[in-house]
């Protein structure tokens, strides 16, 4: 996965929202961060996986990858935000489930919401790409739906979303 390029499209991005909504002065990681978990709720509502309750088949795959890339524009922001930056990050298989899989990355993002260290980020972010594999998505998957996903974000500030 490129992530410099990643890291420097989402840059962009923030620099560029920052400007349009005079942000410069304002720290915005507890809405970064809020969006996070907010964006990885929905992303677990489109897999159904912990509605043990409800028969009703999950989302299709285009619409669960769209989610999944909404959070990975805020991580990618969280670390710039942080100054946190990576080339490589461990993109293995992992063996949960994707009720324990949400689990564990919810259970990174509160241990790096308490200590906002590098060492969290990098386990908050990997555990999340742990995620990926569960829900059946490759590096480019996620590659092509972020630059898509990206020129979505800069129409949506165009028309004041």
């Amino acid at each position: 996965m490129d992530w410099d390029t990643l890291f420097s499209m989402q840059k962009e991005l923030d620099d560029y929202i920052e400007d349009k909504h005079q942000l410069q002065e304002t720290d915005t990681f507890e809405e970064r961060f809020l969006a996070l978990l907010v964006e990885l709720g929905e992303l677990a509502n489109e897999t159904r996986c912990f509605k043990y309750w409800s028969t009703k088949e999950k989302s299709g795959k285009t619409t669960i990858l769209e989610e999944y890339v909404d959070n990975i524009h805020f991580l990618l922001s969280i670390g710039l935000h942080k100054g946190y930056k990576f080339s490589q990050i461990d993109f293995s298989i992992t063996y949960l489930n994707e009720t324990m899989g949400f689990n564990h990355v919810f259970e990174k993002c509160l241990d790096f919401y308490k200590h906002q260290t590098e060492e969290n980020y990098l386990n908050m972010f990997r555990e999340y790409l742990h995620l990926a594999k569960l829900l059946g998505f490759a590096e480019k998957d996620i590659m092509e739906a972020y630059h898509k996903k990206n020129e979505v974000n800069y129409e949506r500030q165009e028309k004041g979303y």
